[in-house]
């Protein structure tokens, strides 16, 4: 590889191109219209427009970013996160171009973003699932058998869903139609196939993680587990690593079956596990993400590993240059999304010119970012402006530094979540490490 197009925006496409520099590869960024003075379009070694501010005339528009890469002379895409990320169509387009797709390719994309067929594979390879249907359900009548079978509540998930779009809780017989009608049409809409699939609903469960590297040798490495539990309405707020309930017993147990399902799928590239871990510390496999996650630098603080220049170097034909043996988790990690929002209006979106901008630094402080002051936040995409993460040597200490992080971090302009991070950081069930996927759900913190 010699030149790299980032086919994404924000803090993502700006941590890729720092990443691409450090390894000797030039740049190609895409911008929207919308985009003309972001961040990553100034940085850097060249830049495309590729469309209006929509982003399925932009972002998402595969001939645009195509015939980037033929005007640039990009012999090698990187999809970020969201976006076209996980889009095994868009793989296959880049692979029959000849452009090297930095993460699998397309045939694993699209095996495991059918997460009916995901679960089937990871049954069959001997991984934990969370009892459910065989598939997608046919009918009403198949699922209420299903249901039946495994008693309720159970949960209606999207077999082609994501980011905790088309998902559904039924606590009842009565209720499981209705809840079935709504998560296939949030289903339909957000990403165009409406299928459906059940599985039995796990109480308080932790959203424990599994970060994964694996090359085109066939080795493959867990870099241990990040806590994503805390979460509003099927979306992350705050993550950590290691979790305060996983034992060394147990994350060597997740990191086998995670590495395993990447086995069996002939995986290569970054990749993440996600599985529901109960208060017994059974563990059970909902998904698998094909790309980089949102909350990666966590698990880079405390491994010391740089995962998006894996992911480079992977894609470029290299070899991992460490095994299993050389992982250490070192000391805990703390990552807060920041984002330009209104607690006080139900987290409505604020979009508008940053004003006035000071960010925390200092030892254990990174801060991941595409905003700077005089920045316009355009109400086009996701609102979120930064990620604010910090490396202590325990937890105590991870938790002390993010207190006086989130409480030196200044936007003005815009609303932000910074204070509603600072309280829900000083919740006793956060500092005991005992919140579960649905503490944001039923505790008010605003």
């Amino acid at each position: 590889m010699k030149k790299v197009l980032i086919a994404n925006r924000g803090e993502i496409a700006v941590r890729i191109i720092r990443a691409c520099r450090e390894l000797g590869l030039h740049t190609v960024a895409v911008y929207s219209e919308a985009d003309r003075s972001a961040l990553h379009a100034k940085i850097a070694d060249e830049a495309v427009c590729i469309g209006p501010a929509k982003s399925a005339e932009s972002y998402l528009n595969v001939r645009a970013i195509i015939a980037a890469c033929e005007i640039t002379g990009a012999d090698a895409i990187h999809p970020g996160f969201g976006f076209l990320s996980e889009n095994a169509s868009f793989a296959r387009t880049c692979e029959k171009c000849g452009i090297t797709f930095v993460g699998p390719d397309s045939h694993s994309i699209e095996m495991l973003g059918d997460k009916a067929a995901a679960k089937e594979a990871m049954k069959a390879a001997g991984v934990p699932v969370i009892p459910g249907s065989s598939g997608a359900v046919k009918n009403i009548e198949d699922a209420r058998r299903i249901a039946d079978e495994m008693g309720y509540p159970v949960m209606v998930k999207a077999s082609a869903g994501g980011g905790g779009r088309g998902i559904r809780i039924a606590e009842s017989a009565d209720k499981l139609e209705s809840m079935i009608n709504a998560a296939r049409q949030e289903a339909l809409s957000a990403f165009g196939n409406d299928e459906i699939y059940i599985e039995k609903f796990v109480k308080d469960p932790k959203h424990i993680e599994i970060q994964i590297l694996a090359d085109g040798f066939g080795n493959v490495v867990s870099l241990g587990e990040r806590d994503c539990s805390m979460q509003r309405r099927n979306q992350k707020v705050l993550e950590e690593a290691p979790s305060t309930i996983i034992d060394e017993a147990t994350r060597a147990a997740m990191g086998k079956a995670a590495c395993t399902a990447a086995k069996v799928c002939g995986y290569k590239n970054a990749g993440t596990i996600e599985f529901l871990v109960d208060r017994d510390r059974n563990f059970y496999f909902m998904e698998m993400n094909t790309r980089i996650q949102v909350e990666h630098p966590i698990t880079e603080e405390v491994t010391g590993i740089d995962i998006v220049k894996e992911q480079l170097r992977i894609a470029d034909g290299k070899e991992l240059s460490f095994g299993q043996e050389d992982i250490k988790l070192t000391g805990h990690a703390i990552e807060c999304r920041i984002n330009a929002e209104n607690p006080a209006m139900n987290f409505m979106p604020s979009p508008g010119v940053i004003d006035g901008l000071f960010v925390p630094g200092g030892p254990g402080i990174r801060i991941d970012s595409a905003v700077y002051q005089g920045y316009e936040i355009t109400p086009y995409y996701d609102s979120m402006i930064a990620k604010l993460i910090v490396h202590g040597r325990d937890r105590a200490e991870a938790i002390a530094k993010m207190k006086w992080a989130l409480s030196e971090f200044i936007v003005d302009g815009v609303h932000t979540n910074i204070d509603f991070h600072l309280k829900l950081i000083r919740t006793e069930e956060f500092e005991k490490g005992t919140y579960d996927n649905g503490f944001l759900n039923r505790t008010k913190i605003i």
